[in-house]
């Protein structure tokens, strides 16, 4: 298989490379980011009028398509040409749902949305404090009486959720015999009556914010359901393992963004009379960070291109989500560890990154789960 961009690609690169030359703001970003907790709106505003932010989405719906490869190599781009950790890289895959399950107007509204403001208009309500890992112990309800649906329950860990204005609730069946058969997918109003937010502060990612979301019979219509009631689960999982591979691709990007920097630092910082480049272990640090991002994107870009061509990626993106997410992590520690002291402060950007990217390792499933996924498929395969 062969990894060099076609000539669509290589148009779509350099005109990534000229807007983010022209409009990013290292200082804004980091004010977003240190002071304000919020998304660079200015910029994304500038990759919505350049159509970036539908990249990916199909044509009717006023989108760009592409495949599963070039929005993998689009997300690791944007992160190492800007250093930052932007959701509107993996929007295609965010509003999927919503376009394979969702009703006419559910699609009007997500596609007017992300169109206008750059991100989806919606939160993921998932995670629950006793369901993490084990999504089949979600507890949160939807019950009828009166010719409405009334939902109750607590979500953990919900980014966005205060401005976004719907919720992505995942409800279950407590009465259902199969948990993951018995799960169905809300769009709830963020501004209904008895949707209360509860503040959690991240150590990184700071230009989102976390709640606790906590739904006390809240009122929707059942026009509010996505798709089959108790597919809700399946929905969900329907990208869940192309999802896995954007997660981690911002990450990847990010790391080849500090290696990066390092290695034009290591050429100008002196110590001793020399450039610390030409110290053997420092040589020794660049050479196995080097190795860890050509086989990070050498394992996310073969995954994507198996998804393109049909083929399983079930055990290929478990592999992809642990390794990298690991791997990009080790990267940016090292790279902060070649800055010394003046890494640990935030006026690096290094530090940052290094803060954003150690939530890969929990994000879309932790490392432990990918080897449940990963480690039990290989023995099936190799199973006689």
């Amino acid at each position: 298989m062969d990894f060099g961009l076609t000539e669509e690609q290589e148009l779509l690169f350099e005109n990534l490379a000229d807007l983010v030359q022209r409009e990013w703001d290292e200082s804004e970003y980091n004010d977003c980011y240190y002071n304000r907790h919020e998304l660079p709106q200015r910029f994304i505003d500038v990759l919505i009028e350049n159509g970036f932010t539908l990249l990916g989405v199909p044509e009717e719906y006023g989108g760009t398509p592409v495949d599963n490869l070039t929005l993998v190599m689009y997300a690791v781009e944007l992160a190492r040409l800007t250093g930052a950790n932007l959701p509107v890289a993996s929007n295609a895959i965010s509003i999927d749902d919503i376009l394979a399950f969702g009703n006419e107007e559910q699609q009007k509204f997500i596609l007017e949305y992300v169109g206008k403001y750059g991100t989806p208009p919606f939160a993921l309500g998932f995670s629950e404090p006793q369901a993490g890992s084990d999504s089949s112990s979600i507890l949160t309800t939807a019950t009828r009486r009166d010719g409405k649906v009334y939902v109750n329950g607590h979500k953990t860990m919900v980014t966005d959720a205060d401005i976004s204005p719907y919720l992505l609730t995942i409800t279950r069946d407590l009465e259902g015999e199969v948990p993951m058969k018995s799960m169905s997918m809300w769009l709830v109003p963020s501004d209904a009556a008895g949707v209360r937010l509860e503040p959690l502060h991240k150590i990184g990612l700071k230009t989102g914010r976390f709640f606790e979301v906590y739904l006390e019979d809240v009122e929707v219509e059942e026009s509010a359901l996505i798709g089959v009631e108790g597919n809700g689960f399946m929905q969900l999982m329907k990208n869940f393992e192309i999802e896995r591979l954007m997660l981690v691709a911002m990450g990847v990007g990010m790391a080849e963004a500090a290696f990066e920097e390092i290695a034009r630092y290591c050429n100008v910082r002196e110590q001793f009379g020399k450039p610390i480049g030409f110290f053997q272990i420092v040589q020794e640090y660049l050479t196995d960070m080097k190795i860890k991002i050509e086989n990070m994107k050498g394992l996310l870009y073969k995954t994507a291109w198996k998804k393109d061509n049909g083929q399983s990626i079930q055990i290929d993106s478990a592999l992809a989500k642990r390794y990298c997410a690991i791997a990009s992590f080790e990267v940016i520690d090292t790279c902060m560890q070649l800055m010394g002291g003046i890494g640990y402060t935030e006026e690096s950007r290094i530090s940052r990154m290094w803060l954003d990217i150690r939530h890969l390792r929990m994000a879309g499933g932790t490392d432990e789960i990918m080897v449940h996924i990963g480690g039990r498929q290989l023995l099936k395969q190799y199973r006689q």
